[in-house]
């Protein structure tokens, strides 16, 4: 398992290191039932204090990715939902954003430049069912109705 953080990132270091370990499960690199290296050797390999780690655990397992066992270590329980975790993601993509001196607006203007750029073509291969206007979610979580607005 290979986890980094980035020393620019302006977060808490225990919330890049439950992003971290998030993005993992997320993307299959940590199954559900498989443990996880004992805290003080993930903090050994992201140069972070222990206490730091076992933060960012706990709040994983507050969230119902990890399980806690005496004696057996911390195991994952399930992968996060998929909604939740591009949630994260794109909380980061506009955090990294803003410090370019971009703004929300401006993400969402890139978004529908590659969505214009063909990117649904890739829809399907992920698994996922294309939809008949590629941005009618695009402005859902900002109140917005995307497939009204043009880009």
């Amino acid at each position: 398992m290979l986890l980094t953080l980035d020393l620019n990132d302006p977060r808490p270091l225990h919330e890049q290191v439950a992003a971290a370990v998030r993005r993992a499960i997320g993307a299959g690199d940590i199954a559900p039932g498989d443990r996880l290296p004992p805290a003080r050797d993930l903090a050994d390999a992201l140069g972070v204090n222990a206490n730091t780690v076992l933060r960012s655990l706990r709040d994983l397992r507050d969230e119902g990715l990890l399980e806690f066992r005496r004696g057996r270590g911390v195991s994952v329980l399930r992968r996060p939902d998929g909604r939740e975790a591009l949630r994260a993601r794109v909380r980061d993509l506009l955090d990294e954003a803003a410090g370019f001196g971009l703004t929300a607006d401006d993400v969402v203007a890139l978004v529908r430049e590659l969505v214009g750029d063909g990117i649904e073509d890739g829809i399907e291969d992920l698994g996922g069912e294309p939809r008949e206007d590629p941005r009618e979610d695009l402005g859902k979580d900002l109140g917005k109705d995307a497939s009204k607005e043009t880009a």
